[in-house]
């Protein structure tokens, strides 16, 4: 009788067990990826608003690079030791990239969604970010983290 409840219970956890490694994976993955993400997206938006409040707000355009999505990309002169030096962030195809002068830093290529835009018409010294970045956790599934940021002062 002992034998056959050892059995037993030996069966059930080799067909209980392996489930609930899967899930205890995917759970560790799903977490791994999203506090990588909001990482990623911390420090990318960190370096854009940064050099976005460096601005001089006449010189801001928002357009896009051809073939990404409309307001993907923001130009415009920032004062540096009495100089200016022209300062572009855009995305290309799933890259997040600043140009300032003749450098070029790639600062992600989790990008799948990058917008700026002025929230109120009239005020050239306001504007807002967005970006969703997106990477693959496990089984082709996708983790997505949108992060917005209202109200980015142009210190002119």
């Amino acid at each position: 009788m002992e034998l056959i409840m050892v059995v037993a219970i030996i069966g059930v956890l080799a067909v209980i067990g392996p489930q609930i490694f899967t899930q205890t994976t995917k759970f560790f993955i799903l977490g791994k990826t999203k506090f990588a993400l909001q990482h990623e997206a911390r420090a990318a938006m960190y370096l854009m608003t940064r050099e976005i409040r460096q601005a001089q707000s006449n010189t801001i355009i928002i357009d896009e690079v051809s073939g990404q999505p409309y307001y993907s990309r923001i130009r415009f002169t920032k004062q540096t030791s009495g100089t200016g030096t022209s300062v572009t962030i855009e995305q290309n195809g799933t890259s997040l990239i600043l140009i300032e002068g003749n450098t070029k830093t790639i600062l992600n290529t989790d990008l799948t969604y990058l917008a700026f835009s002025f929230p109120e018409s009239d005020d050239m010294t306001m504007l807002s970010v967005s970006m969703t970045l997106q990477e693959e956790i496990y089984g082709g599934a996708l983790k997505a983290l949108h992060m917005a940021s209202e109200q980015v002062q142009v210190m002119d």
